[in-house]
């Protein structure tokens, strides 16, 4: 819990500063970028079941 509470607050200061700077944000589309990342852990955790029901 404690690496998701710190990487949410390195994520809200790296915005801060981006916004600051005038800066694009370094991050897709909202929807599309939470999607993406919960499809790449998802399919994370798919492959480790897959991995150990075959062995």
């Amino acid at each position: 819990m404690k690496e998701v509470v710190l990487s949410l607050l390195a994520g809200l200061l790296v915005g801060v500063v981006f916004k600051f700077l005038k800066l694009p944000l370094p991050a897709p589309p909202v929807l599309a970028g939470v999607l993406g990342i919960v499809g790449v852990y998802l399919g994370g955790l798919a492959g480790d079941w897959i991995l150990n029901y075959f062995k």
